[in-house]
């Protein structure tokens, strides 16, 4: 027979449970692999797939005077979709120049293959082999994206990308690659202190350790792929093609179009495609009825 005492214990006991389980936060939505493209979403120490329902459709012949970019970076995918080996990749340069459209458009070209883009934050990297779990039995075959990646020193995702990249016992399955983007080759900052570790010998140079710490991320990444700014004639292509794709007839285009468009550019202080891009939708939508 259970004592008052005894039963009252248990009494507040179960009420205290009962209040602490009402602060938990509920538990994540279990993922709807319907959809082509995805962003990995953290709150209260919980993670989960969003799905991405409205994406911004680019195709590969969208993406003017990247050829060589293009190439390389679809030929890795197709490799990868199709169950053959291919690199993690990493895409540097200067902005607005076409990496993140590059991403997009492989989406574009391969997602009836089973091609799926999954968004995850710098600051959510830490998630990653979670991530790689989650999916890891899947039948599709998953791009972990990493936006305008860079880090600074002593950052904890830095070392949880480096880690699933090429430092772990386990390995990461087969229907998984990572592609960034980054204004940084190196994903770090380098300073002119890194280089006062670097040793001279037998007529080399060695790389300090500060040195070697941020090219090893990097380095684990086995496609890099460099983008850079256009040209003014370069600019104006895909300003023309971005014309016409908006429904802008290019037999209208004249002397004053040109001129319109280097001045926006100038008023940017950039000729990037994503420049381009803004200014035909501008131009676009003051034509059209």
């Amino acid at each position: 027979m259970i004592s008052p005492d005894l039963e009252r214990l248990l009494l507040r006991a179960e009420h205290l449970l009962t209040h602490f389980e009402a602060l938990l936060p509920p538990a994540p939505p279990a993922p709807d692999w319907s959809a082509l493209a995805y962003r990995w979403r953290t709150r209260q120490g919980r993670g989960w797939l969003e799905p991405l329902r409205t994406l911004h459709t680019i195709q590969l012949a969208d993406l003017q005077d990247i050829d060589e970019q293009k190439a390389r970076v679809a030929a890795n995918t197709r490799q990868f979709v199709h169950g053959r080996h291919a690199n993690n990749v990493l895409l540097t340069g200067a902005r607005g120049t076409g990496k993140s459209s590059l991403v997009r458009a492989v989406l574009t070209e391969y997602a009836a293959e089973g091609l799926r883009v999954i968004e995850v934050d710098k600051t959510d990297l830490i998630d990653l082999p979670h991530i790689v779990e989650l999916v890891s039995t899947r039948p599709e075959r998953f791009i972990l994206f990493c936006d305008d990646l860079s880090f600074e020193d002593g950052e904890p995702a830095y070392k949880a990308l480096k880690s699933v990249l090429d430092g772990s016992f386990a390995a990461v399955p087969d229907n998984v690659l990572i592609y960034a983007t980054s204004n940084r080759r190196h994903l770090m900052p380098e300073y002119m202190s890194d280089n006062l570790g670097a040793q001279h010998g037998d007529g080399e140079i060695h790389p300090g350790e500060a040195v070697e710490e941020k090219i090893s991320l990097s380095d684990r990444f086995g496609l890099w792929v460099s983008f850079y700014s256009f040209s003014q004639d370069e600019y104006l292509d895909i300003v023309r093609h971005w014309l016409g794709a908006f429904g802008v007839d290019l037999a209208t285009w004249d002397e004053s179009i040109r001129a319109e468009a280097l001045l926006w550019s100038q008023m940017r202080a950039s000729r990037t495609g994503r420049v381009a891009w803004q200014f035909a939708r501008d131009f676009a939508g003051r034509q059209i009825a």
